[in-house]
């Protein structure tokens, strides 16, 4: 009878059970040899013995290892297939042998005995349907009583977990003696790492030693190093690397990745690591317009909606602007601000103004092309439309308008220009016989008559619309640009004097536009008084008295920037022309007092140089603050640097007794010194607030709560400044108490004089009330400047010199290094915010009448 298909498995199971009982206790022995020489190995025991004794050891372990082979070859046999049936009938409980009997043949024949045996047959394949093989059971524990083999496992795992990545170099080092003396080898360490491009801005890819998958961008550095191991390393799979010494048995070597490949280290003959490298290329930068380019729905702006991307950041964004009738001139390009350095995804709202350029009128093909660190540009599409133009309505600036517009499609047509120049200038009947006007159409038809280069174009339509300005504008619109551009060249001296001391050059050029500053401030002074007397007069009498002290008003200002140019005070000389410009900008404006009396007036003055020398005093408290703060940290520091001295980790400890008492005691004198001073300056400025308090309550007959609250917050900071405490919560208390009072202030100046014109002396009869933001503005050093402040003073209590300003040498000067500090980020914050076109444009309109102040 043919055995069931069971049978075979469960006898090859019973085979491999039986093969393992016999081979696991052959095997021990062999096993825990080498498991000693292991633990012997990665523990590092090699290096700490000398060469001969090494040896020795190795050759103990050899002859231990040679029974222990001879006993694993005999115990190592493939068990019969007999006592595989003999294992399964004794697992399963089986009697009477029913394996055997399935391969047994009946002795006699007949019905009646192949019927019994066929019985016999069916009875013993019924057993074997319940065979079961069972565990294997080698009988170890029988023969190793104390169980030295969970101990050998237990340091084995622990000296793998100690030699970590070195076991392979640990090993090696435990099988090479050094017999001739020379200096072991150090374990091999290999470090390698990938260093992506720097536009990238991606961290280093440090590998595995282990080997394995990696992605770096195209242009990435492939470094590595390797220390230790016998022999110089080698490198594979890219061109041109190579190791080199690095001293102290080290190696190193680098090469740019420019396509992908495995990569792969050597020692000795041997593999060390392997990389596959995958190169990813660096994708062009995309820019689109969100929106249709389209005129702006206020004003004369170009609405251009932008958006820009890159997978590892776009670093400029342009718009590009072809005149569609002249592909061939060169385009207008208008760097476009984006909101962060390297934005992967950007996109923002741009509206530049070119109703002044030439193009203003004519069809222009717009495109955005996008730019990222690798040099790698991306265009956009191509959007046809019309620059938006300034509408004129005097006759004659339109016809220079449109002379000026032919040109910009023809820059060959300058005889034709030259007709329509003639034909005007031949009027002037239509330009009012204004001798400027007639002046600039001659000279206009001169650059197209006389000078050939083709610069000579630009420079006549320049003209054009400088003259088709003044007709449109009048004369102080004129004075008025060129007013704000001698500010704006003075500024850019004065910085340039500011970062170069030195420079005598700088200097000079400052003083020369602090004349061209002074000349611009005459003329325009002329056309306002030129225009209210051809307006109505009687609606807004113009005092000239009045006019003339402006005029020396902002002239001994300007013989104060040069003042302090000379003496190269930079800073003074701006705080100065900032002071300037708020002057010019109140009288642009009209926020000058007219027709005021004279005791109304300086009332008024008296009022807004209060003010003035409480946002001084905000000021100067800050800057208290910023030193106290500055004086904790250097404390901090100090004291931290004494505890890393005397901690016990510390590699050069301090001598007891000496060093570090001797720093501590020279320190804490410092430190109260500095707190004597500013106790000293807190006392000045405590004792100035106290007379603008009391004259500003014979000014207005009541004193603001909040300038009380200052006055009390003040002496606190004095009185532990002089303790050598921290100031620092009294003078955040006195900057908040003064700057309430300053509003509380204002809102008293504006009960006191009103705004607008009144009819009586209780009544505000002038201009000069506080401004939008219920603020009045810096007092100017006018007529009754000293009034009420005491003689030879200023309004904070200090000395004047001969030429009227506060002596430097009081003890109420402080560095003025943290006002700047602070209006530099108020600036950058203003900018980023005006950057973001998106907003409403309400708050971009604010946003840059802050900076037109800043």
């Amino acid at each position: 009878m043919a055995p069931p298909p069971a049978l075979h498995r469960k006898r090859r199971l019973a085979r491999l059970a039986l093969w393992w009982e016999g081979a696991w206790p052959a095997l021990w022995p062999t096993l825990g040899v080498l498991g000693l020489f292991g633990v012997f190995a990665l523990l590092g025991l090699p290096a700490l013995l000398p060469g001969w004794l090494h040896a020795l050891v190795l050759l103990g372990f050899a002859l231990a290892l040679v029974p222990a082979l001879r006993h694993a070859a005999r115990g190592l046999r493939a068990p019969p297939e007999t006592a595989a049936d003999r294992r399964l009938e004794a697992a399963s409980g089986l009697k009477h042998r029913p394996l055997a009997a399935l391969q047994d043949r009946p002795a006699t024949t007949g019905a009646e005995g192949e019927a019994l045996w066929a019985a016999h047959q069916s009875r013993m394949t019924a057993l074997i349907t319940r065979l079961r093989v069972g565990l294997p059971r080698p009988g170890l524990a029988a023969r190793d009583r104390r169980a030295l083999r969970g101990g050998l496992l237990v340091a084995l795992g622990a000296a793998l977990g100690v030699a970590g990545a070195d076991a392979p170099a640990l090993l090696a080092r435990g099988l090479t003696p050094q017999i001739a003396g020379t200096a072991p080898a150090a374990p091999l360490r290999v470090e390698a790492w990938i260093t992506p491009p720097a536009y990238t801005g991606a961290p280093p890819i440090f590998l595995d030693t282990r080997g394995g998958q990696v992605m770096a961008p195209l242009g990435s550095r492939f470094q590595a190093a390797v220390s230790g191991g016998t022999g110089v390393p080698e490198i594979a799979g890219l061109p041109g690397a190579a190791f080199a010494p690095l001293g102290g048995g080290s190696h190193g070597a680098q090469a740019v990745l420019d396509t992908a490949g495995r990569v792969t280290l050597r020692q000795g003959g041997r593999e060390v690591a392997t990389w596959e490298i995958g190169v990813r290329a660096d994708a062009p930068p995309r820019a689109r317009f969100t929106e249709t380019p389209a005129r702006a729905p206020r004003g004369l702006a170009l609405r251009l909606p932008w958006a820009a991307e890159d997978d590892w950041g776009v670093v400029g964004l342009q718009a590009r602007l072809h005149l569609a009738v002249r592909p061939e001139e060169a385009p207008i390009t208008l760097d476009i601000p984006l909101p962060s350095a390297a934005p992967r995804e950007a996109n923002g709202l741009s509206q530049p103004d070119f109703s002044a350029h030439p193009w203003a009128g004519l069809e222009v093909r717009v495109s955005l092309e996008a730019r990222d660190g690798a040099g790698q540009t991306g265009q956009s599409e191509t959007v046809l439309l019309t620059l938006p133009e300034r509408s004129f309505t005097h006759p004659v600036a339109r016809a220079l308008i449109e002379l000026r517009r032919v040109l910009s499609r023809d820059p060959g047509a300058r005889m034709e220009v030259m007709r329509g120049l003639d034909a005007l200038a031949a009027d002037p009947e239509a330009f009012e016989h204004d001798f400027a006007t007639y002046l600039g159409l001659r000279v206009a038809r001169s650059f197209l008559h006389r000078d050939r280069r083709p610069s000579a174009v630009a420079e006549a339509q320049a003209v054009m619309w400088e003259t088709a300005l003044a007709l449109e504008e009048g004369r102080d619109s004129r004075t008025a640009r060129a007013l704000a551009e001698a500010q704006r060249a003075l500024r850019e001296a004065m910085q340039e004097a500011e970062r170069n001391p030195q420079d005598e050059a700088a200097r000079q050029a400052v003083q020369e536009r602090i004349q061209e500053l002074r000349e611009a401030i005459r003329q325009h002074l002329e056309a306002l008084a030129e225009r209210l007397r051809q307006e109505n007069a009687e609606a807004l009498p113009y005092d000239p008295q009045q006019r003339m002290l402006d005029q020396r008003d902002m002239e001994r200002r300007t013989q104060r920037m040069e003042q302090a140019t000379r003496e190269n005070r930079m800073q003074d000389a701006q705080r100065e022309l900032a002071d300037l410009e708020e002057m010019l900008r109140a009288l642009q404006e009209g926020r000058m007092a007219r027709g005021e009396s004279p005791e109304r007036q300086r009332q008024r003055e008296r009022g807004q140089q209060q003010m003035g020398a409480v946002q001084d005093m905000v000021r100067r408290q800050a800057e208290m603050l910023d030193q106290g703060q500055r004086r904790a940290e250097q404390e901090d520091q100090r004291r931290a640097q004494e505890r890393r001295q005397q901690s016990p980790w510390s590699q050069r400890p301090a001598q007891p007794g000496q060093q570090v008492p001797e720093a501590r005691q020279q320190a804490e004198a410092e430190a109260r010194q500095q707190s004597e001073a500013e106790a000293r300056i807190q006392r000045a400025l405590r004792r100035a607030l106290g007379e603008l308090m009391q004259q500003f309550g014979d000014l207005t007959g009541e004193v603001p709560e909040a300038l009380g609250q200052a006055d009390q917050a003040m002496r606190e900071a004095m009185e532990a400044l002089g303790a050598a405490r921290d100031a620092r919560p009294a003078q955040q208390e006195a900057i908040r108490r003064l700057q309430e009072g300053g509003r509380q202030m204002a809102q008293q100046m504006q009960r006191q004089f009103g705004q607008g014109q009144g009819q009586g002396e209780g009544q505000g009869d002038g201009e000069g009330g506080p401004d939008a933001n219920g603020e009045f503005g810096q007092g100017q050093d006018g007529q009754g400047n000293e009034l009420g402040m005491g003689e030879g003073r200023d309004p904070l209590g200090r000395p004047r010199d001969a030429a009227g300003q506060a002596e430097h040498g009081s003890d109420t000067r402080v560095p003025d290094e943290a006002e700047l500090l602070r209006t530099r980020r108020l600036q950058e914050e203003l900018r980023r915010r005006g950057a973001e076109r998106e907003r409403p444009v309400e708050e971009l309109d604010y946003i840059e009448r802050l900076l037109r102040r800043f």
